[in-house]
């Protein structure tokens, strides 16, 4: 069955395709503010007068913040639904870009950046409430396949125009190109309003929400997989998030342009739309650890080869970054959620779990690469950085694998 009509069928009266449209869009901007602030950071440094040290910490904000909130956010999701909790989110992300348009010191900048943590993990419970809802079986699969690319080519869309197209468009005013990003979250608010009215009750406040005491967190963190799990998200997330923020910074340290630097810093996100829709249907159950292993070994090698500025290095080590930098947690959650001893009952929480745990690298990786290339006056060391990461969770995939091994054992 082709992917439209599996998508589609049974859709009921109404098309549940605009509502997907809706959250892919809502997803887009997400991606775009996320790599809006990289591509900008030599200009936003001159202008504000910030070290790469104080970069980090700013571009490290928003993941703290996403840790603070993202229980919250869940709790909320039931008593005002996923419909309104978008609008939300977008109100949040257009006002963090807005601020940061606005900031005349680091410390402004450093609240503006914060802000958009507020609105993330909205977006992070809501979508997939909203596709929950309105999908079953296969059609479920389809359609989170499809979403999850939203910030993947937000991301590769920010990179990619930024130098190139925004900044002449507002004359090389990088307050201008902020404005001009708040003002498509804005837009993207209105457009999933609009087409999410026709399923508003499908999509509003629930009723019977679960809940969750300390209990059922001991349930699910005193299992030893689950732990190792979750201290492999830290690593994905500072590997992910380090090399996000500071991969344009790094590539015009070895001499290129601008607009060149945003080219070449959108082949990953363009490699990882395809590795997203690819390599997590690769991952089935008795292969998903050496998917996992290989994804790794990728992130290693990438490491390595970014230590060069020769497009023979470059290019692939870019590319390598690519495959693995969406897929590696994509895997991580289906492992997770795939755990024997996790109830299904408290799969939510469990993910909730992750991405609270998964953005203390979020925080670690900017700040991590920004103090050592601060400290080292290059970011040979911020790549080596990496590398001892790339190792650790290598290391941290073999004892997860002999647990598995042990707990199937028994």
């Amino acid at each position: 069955m082709p992917i439209a009509e599996e998508i589609d069928a049974p859709a009921g009266p109404r098309s549940r395709w605009p509502v997907l449209a809706g959250v892919w869009g809502v997803y887009f901007s997400f991606g775009v503010i996320i790599a809006s602030t990289a591509p900008l950071i030599t200009e936003i440094r001159e202008d504000i007068a910030v070290t790469n040290a104080g970069m980090g910490l700013i571009l490290g904000a928003w993941p703290l913040t996403y840790i603070l909130c993202s229980v919250p956010c869940g709790m909320a999701l039931d008593r005002i639904g996923a419909r309104r909790m978008l609008v939300i989110a977008c109100l949040l992300m257009a006002a963090s870009a807005g601020l940061r348009g606005l900031a005349e010191t680091p410390l402004q900048l450093f609240l503006a950046v914060a802000l958009f943590g507020a609105g993330g993990p909205m977006i992070s419970v809501g979508a997939p409430v909203v596709i929950a809802k309105l999908y079953q079986g296969k059609a479920r699969a389809s359609a989170m396949g499809l979403y999850v690319t939203g910030p993947y080519l937000g991301g590769l869309v920010a990179l990619a125009i930024t130098n190139s197209a925004i900044m002449p468009l507002v004359g090389q005013n990088w307050r201008g190109a902020m404005l001009v990003y708040a003002g498509l979250v804005l837009f993207s608010a209105v457009i999933w309003w609009a087409v999410s009215r026709p399923r508003a009750a499908d999509i509003g406040p629930g009723t019977g929400a679960s809940k969750y005491n300390l209990s059922a967190f001991a349930e699910i963190v005193g299992l030893r997989q689950v732990q190792l799990i979750l201290v492999m998200s830290v690593g994905v997330f500072f590997v992910n998030h380090g090399l996000n923020n500071w991969m344009p910074e790094i590539l015009r340290s070895y001499g290129f342009s601008a607009v060149a630097a945003g080219y070449w810093a959108a082949l990953p996100s363009a490699i990882g739309i395809l590795g997203v829709l690819v390599i997590p249907r690769l991952a089935t159950p008795e292969r998903r650890l050496l998917v996992m292993a290989g994804l790794f070994a990728a992130v290693l090698v990438a490491s390595l080869m970014l230590q060069s500025a020769h497009p023979a290095l470059l290019a692939p080590g870019l590319m390598l970054q690519g495959i693995a930098r969406g897929s590696m947690m994509t895997v991580a959650i289906m492992l997770l959620m795939e755990t024997p001893g996790v109830p299904e009952e408290r799969l939510g929480l469990a993910g909730g779990m992750f991405f609270t745990a998964a953005e203390m690298g979020g925080v670690l990786g900017p700040v991590t690469l920004g103090a050592l290339a601060h400290g080292s006056g290059g970011f040979a060391l911020p790549l080596l950085s990496v590398t001892a990461v790339s190792v650790l969770l290598l290391a941290l995939l073999v004892r997860l694998g002999a647990q598995t091994r042990a707990d199937a054992a028994r």
